[in-house]
């Protein structure tokens, strides 16, 4: 019988996501897993657009307030649900294209499983452009847990 010893639960901090969380929450309450929940900061946040730039003080202070904000909104994700204190959770924060991240973090915490939510917040445009999801069912070397939303 399967029974992964690390499960890794990226969230955007959606309802979907949060419904993923549940379901590898019950995972791992039943296989004594350790959850990692990882949440990843898009490139897309910078420091020049076409035509104008933010100074560096500026940008500096508003990366580190949206790191702030994410790593709190990572212990909420879990303070949210009840009835699971005998499992063990990582919250992880990086910054970079998500499904690279997402990889990144299966590899380096040696992860046995993934949970994600098939949709996350951008809904009907990610679908049309290929989800975050999709690309980690296709290149995942563990086994992939895709919730639909």
């Amino acid at each position: 019988m399967f029974a992964p010893q690390r499960i890794l639960v990226p969230t955007d901090f959606s309802t979907y996501s949060e419904n993923a969380l549940k379901h590898a929450m019950d995972i791992a309450k039943q296989n004594k897993s350790r959850i990692i929940l990882l949440h990843v900061l898009d490139d897309g946040f910078t420091q020049c657009t076409a035509e104008y730039c933010i100074d560096d003080e500026t940008y500096k202070t508003t990366l580190d307030k949206i790191k702030n904000n994410a790593s709190t909104r990572l212990k909420q994700e879990v303070q949210k649900i009840t009835g699971y204190d005998d499992v063990e959770i990582e919250y992880e924060l990086r910054r970079g294209v998500p499904s690279e991240e997402i990889l990144k973090a299966q590899e380096e915490n040696n992860i046995d499983l993934i949970v994600i939510a098939s949709h996350g917040q951008t809904g009907i445009l990610k679908n049309l452009i290929g989800s975050v999801a999709s690309k980690i069912t296709k290149r995942a070397t563990c086994p992939v847990l895709l919730i639909r939303s």
